[in-house]
């Protein structure tokens, strides 16, 4: 074959294998979607946060700015850089559910042709590096990702960027997607100092690093300050449960909390959440993480120990629920490193391994391995769905019932701001302090601070979930229920029963 041939045929070859990971895709889709069908009834989203996103992204659309309430900016999100992605989609095609999806879509696929690039450039064969991809795709939790509204795949494609730009050893764009990842998901940040010590130390490289991150996160620590009173997100201020974040607010715990109970705990459930993503994963990933530094020296190795340091960095940082919580949300973005450290570990040509340079014993834990993961898929599904059916059964319903049934002026304090807040167009209270930040001191103090704080600042309803506010609820002199909602299989929300009350009376 001629060498323009030869470059035919590769390029052939890309295309094809790139097809390839398009088609994979559409199997968990498929399936989400027809699960979504059959247990919610309509699509919708599997957590009352996406609908947090969207409620910024049709303010920024409107012109309103990063507000909530309209006109009155803050950060309320953990995750500006995808609020900001999906205001411009809402400028595009409207704040919808349609578009927040068909951008997870984009992204979740786009992660995954990075992905298997990273593999490539790493020096994996290409078989190897195809079935990595697809392995990523079908995860339950990119899966969920996709088409949760949620943040986790446009972090999953930046560190994915970042550890390609990495690889081909481009300094300013892989610093440039690791701080853009950082405002992603913030837990990405532990990424940056493995990226700088990966490679021969000088001062440029660090220089770099430390200017791009300061020049891509200043803006939202600017914004914070000036909105929450804090370097970091109000939704940071109002769930940080201890670690550093936590005593930098105030928050303090025993020391063998901190130290001790917490990081054990944590680790422990990061293996959890690997081997419920597939059975496998964390038993491969203790030999490739050993042979991550043989086969690719510091330059890889330190990278990938970002997968011991996640767990342990969640909880001394700013902990607030573990690794797994609501399918891994801040877990996510590191499942397409954990893809890499595998398909280097065992997919470099030429290689001596286990197997002997026999192509059909690879082949076969490839193919055992992507049916481990098409097996996952159904109860990754069935979850989601039921993430689904709870928030449109409940959440939304509200939203929908506020709309039509209270007055257009109506003020109402809630414990849930997404779907209440979207569908109704009601300027809201947030009794958890995610956009309400001067709640914060309030909340601190327990359930005497909130209804403290409703007194002062008087709204028109409160909606609640009663387990949340026992003292509060049972209070008739100041509630009157006039409607509720209850979940007959609670998968997701924070209780089975939210209830609209109305104020009676407060201090002003």
């Amino acid at each position: 074959m001629t060498e323009r041939g030869e470059d035919v045929a590769a390029r052939f070859g890309r295309w094809r294998d790139d097809l390839l990971v398009v088609a994979a895709l559409l199997l968990p889709l498929a399936l989400y979607l027809v699960r979504e069908r059959q247990i919610a009834g309509a699509q919708g989203f599997p957590l009352d946060d996406s609908w947090i996103h969207l409620q910024f992204a049709r303010n920024l659309a409107a012109g309103a700015g990063f507000s909530y309430n309209p006109g009155e900016p803050v950060a309320g999100s953990t995750a500006p850089l995808w609020t900001l992605l999906l205001g411009a989609g809402a400028v595009v095609a409207s704040a919808s559910l349609a578009m927040a999806k068909v951008i997870g879509v984009i992204v979740t696929l786009a992660a995954a042709l990075i992905t298997r690039r990273t593999a490539l450039t790493w020096g994996t064969r290409p078989d190897v590096a195809l079935v990595a991809a697809i392995a990523l795709v079908w995860m339950g939790p990119l899966a969920w990702g996709a088409l949760s509204g949620m943040e986790v795949s446009l972090a999953a494609l930046l560190v994915a960027a970042a550890l390609l730009a990495h690889a081909r050893d481009r300094l300013l764009v892989s610093a440039a997607c690791a701080a853009l990842a950082v405002l992603a998901r913030p837990e990405a940040f532990l990424l940056i100092p493995l990226l700088v010590a990966a490679r021969p130390l000088t001062l440029r490289r660090a220089a770099v690093f430390t200017a791009v991150t300061v020049i891509v996160v200043a803006p939202a620590v600017l914004f914070s300050l000036s909105t929450a009173g804090t370097p970091y997100p109000a939704t940071a201020a109002a769930k940080v449960e201890g670690g550093l974040v936590g005593w930098l607010g105030g928050v303090r715990e025993p020391a063998a909390v901190t130290w001790i109970a917490r990081p054990a705990a944590f680790f422990k459930e990061w293996l959890v959440w690997l081997a419920t993503t597939h059975w496998l994963l964390p038993i491969a990933l203790a030999p490739a993480l050993i042979l991550g530094w043989r086969r690719g020296g510091r330059t890889l190795g330190l990278v990938e120990l970002a997968l011991i340091a996640h767990p342990l960095g969640m909880a001394l940082l700013a902990p607030y629920r573990g690794p797994a919580f609501q399918e891994g949300r801040y877990s996510i973005h590191l499942l397409p490193l954990a893809v890499l450290a595998i398909a280097v570990a065992v997919g470099r040509p030429g290689q001596t391994a286990w197997w002997g340079g026999r192509r059909w014993v690879l082949g076969l834990a490839a193919a055992a391995w992507l049916a481990i993961a098409a097996a996952t898929l159904v109860p990754a599904a069935t979850r989601y769905a039921w993430g689904v059916q709870n928030i449109n059964a409940m959440q939304v319903h509200l939203g929908r019932w506020v709309d039509a049934q209270l007055p257009k002026t109506a003020r109402i304090a809630l414990n849930d701001i997404g779907a209440i807040a979207f569908f109704s167009r009601r300027d809201v209270i947030d009794l958890m302090g995610l956009v309400t930040p001067e709640i914060i001191p309030y909340r601190r103090r327990g359930e005497t601070g909130v209804m403290e704080y409703i007194s002062e600042t008087c709204p028109d309803y409160v909606i609640i979930f009663p387990a949340w506010f026992p003292r509060l609820s049972a209070s008739t002199e100041t509630l009157q229920p006039i409607y509720s909602v209850r979940l007959e299989r609670n998968e997701v929300a924070g209780a089975a029963e939210m209830v609209v009350y109305r104020l009676l009376r407060c201090a002003v």
